[in-house]
Formats: C-alpha cells, structure tokens, sequence
C-alpha cells in the first residue's frame, strides 16, 4: 500500500496538498484521493513525486523502506 507514504512524504516536506497537487499539474481532490487510496496513482506522477521528494519511485511503491535513492 502506498498512499500512505504520499501523506508522510508530503507532511514530511510540509507541503500541503494544494501544493502537490499544482506541482503535478492536477486537481487538490484527484491528489487527495491517492493519498486516501481511492483511486490509483499514475506511474507519470509516481515518477515525479519521487523527483520531488528525492526519493525512488520503489519508496513510494511500499518496494524499498530505503527513503534515499541509491547512488549510480
């Protein structure tokens, strides 16, 4: 389950949904149902909330609990 790393990630930024959701490009209600788990996330926007956060989209998919992307 992911959406609740999308709430810890945002609140650990202190960011607020609004400000998310303007920085994907999309509606603060479409965000807030990823982050409730209503609806399911696009890969796109996966992607670029891991940029965001400077995090690997395999944190936000619950793969790696690693918060810090590996180095290449």
């Amino acid at each position: 389950m992911y959406y609740p790393r999308l709430r810890d990630l945002r609140e650990d930024h202190e960011l607020k949904q609004k400000e998310v959701a303007a920085f994907l490009g999309i509606d603060q209600r479409v965000y807030s149902n990823y982050e409730i788990g209503k609806r399911e996330i696009p890969t796109h926007l996966v992607v670029r909330l891991a940029d965001l956060y400077n995090t690997s989209a395999d944190y936000i998919l619950g793969r790696t609990n690693n918060v810090t992307p590996p180095l290449h």
